[in-house]
């Protein structure tokens, strides 16, 4: 399995970056996004961006901030969020 890296910048969460996504799920299992230094240093408007993420992608995927980096993953099947 290869790990696809992808970054966050200035220009946050475009609709270029969530097909960007959408066409590395199609061979992979894992995404890890770095958020860059320019694109936020605050800790709740990452957990927003990283809300955004789920929310364009759709029930099959869960996510983990670690740091400033978003680590997405695909599941077969839709997870129930508790």
């Amino acid at each position: 399995m290869v790990l696809v890296k992808l970054q966050i910048g200035k220009n946050g969460i475009t609709e270029g970056f969530i097909e960007t996504l959408k066409v590395a799920f199609k061979k992979n299992d894992a995404v890890r996004i770095s958020v860059l230094q320019a694109g936020t240093r605050d800790k709740k408007e990452l957990e927003e961006m990283n809300k955004k993420l789920l929310a364009a992608l759709g029930a099959s995927y869960t996510s983990k901030v670690i740091g400033y980096t978003i680590a997405l993953r695909k599941w077969r099947k839709a997870r129930v969020v508790k």
